[in-house]
């Protein structure tokens, strides 16, 4: 944990000296030591400051809600991203974009409940034919969710022009431009999430040794996947509305995590804490200097570095040939 924090930290530094912009190192290091220009000043503290701090409020959230939706499922392939949930909270949020909704705090409980609707449609799709604990029925389930969500977004691009750029932009996932106030509208959603993270943390320990030894113990095993989706739907939710959709990180994360703390989901969700946010501050750092003075979608490299690790967890297991 303590290199994992170091790490991020370095990384986090990294992410205010480097951009695509003429403010090099040199006039950034200087800012955070108390100098440099107004020019510079501006960069580091308006541009570069709150899509730091973002980044790793989105870091933290997908890479919880990664491991989340993978204890309950019991299912390694398991992603916010693959089973849907990030494609019903593009589209909820898209829809509000075309309905003229602007307040973050709306677009977040849009988010939200497009991630929840999407959360339960594909793990009940997926248990009603009896395959809830199949990992390759459960991410065809939600490829096929996240197909028609997505061909649904794209259409709303074409039926509506007006909101068609702010759409666009949106829905490739960035974290450029990105405000303070963002930020400010994720937080209470981010402590609630975490409220319920720490009540169903021991349960969902219990529950992962199988049902009825978490009904030995006292626990309820619906009402702990219960609140578990809604913790996922509540994560995912302010992560995507405030930087698009983002794949492959809840994917990522928990999959390092577990490989660096074993199977316990209460020590996987403690290193996936510092393990998402750099891998997003990472990506978005590769974003920003790979195609400069553009930049690449955030998406784009993560889904670089999630295919290979979603190739090794396919061949780990030994999943049944279709």
């Amino acid at each position: 944990m303590l290199v994992l924090l170091a790490s991020l930290l370095l990384v986090g530094v990294t992410s205010l000296l480097l951009g695509a912009g003429d403010v090099g190192p040199l006039d950034a290091w200087s800012v955070l030591t108390g100098g440099g220009s107004d020019e510079a000043r501006f960069v580091v503290e308006s541009l570069r400051l709150p899509r730091t701090l973002i980044g790793v409020a989105v870091g933290m959230a997908l890479g919880v809600a990664g491991s989340l939706i993978q204890a309950v499922a019991r299912n390694p392939l398991a992603e916010p991203g693959l089973l849907g949930v990030s494609a019903g909270s593009a589209l909820a949020v898209a829809i509000a974009l075309v309905l003229g909704a602007s307040a973050a705090t709306l677009r977040i409980s849009v988010a939200q409940l497009g991630a929840l609707a999407g959360c339960l449609f594909v793990l009940t799709m997926a248990r009603v034919n009896g395959v809830g604990n199949d990992p390759v029925r459960l991410v065809l389930a939600g490829a096929i969710l996240s197909g028609l969500l997505g061909a649904l977004t794209s259409l709303l691009l074409l039926v509506d022009q007006r909101s068609a750029d702010e759409i666009r932009f949106w829905v490739i996932g960035s974290l450029a431009g990105r405000r303070l106030e963002d930020l400010r509208a994720i937080l209470p959603s981010l402590l609630f999430a975490g409220v319920l993270i720490v009540a169903i943390a021991r349960p969902l320990a219990a529950l992962a040794l199988g049902e009825r030894v978490a009904v030995g113990l006292g626990h309820h095993p619906r009402w702990i996947r219960l609140l578990c989706v809604i913790a996922v739907a509540v994560l995912v939710g302010a992560a995507t509305a405030v930087a698009g959709p983002i794949a492959f990180v809840g994917l990522v994360v928990p999959f390092v995590a577990r490989a660096l703390a074993g199977p316990d989901i209460r020590r996987t969700l403690w290193l996936t804490l510092p393990l998402g946010p750099i891998m997003i501050l990472s990506a978005d750092i590769l974003a920003r200097l790979l195609v400069a003075p553009s930049e690449m979608p955030l998406g784009v490299i993560t889904a670089l570095v999630g295919a290979p690790v979603l190739i090794a967890v396919v061949r780990a297991h030994r999943l049944p040939a279709l």
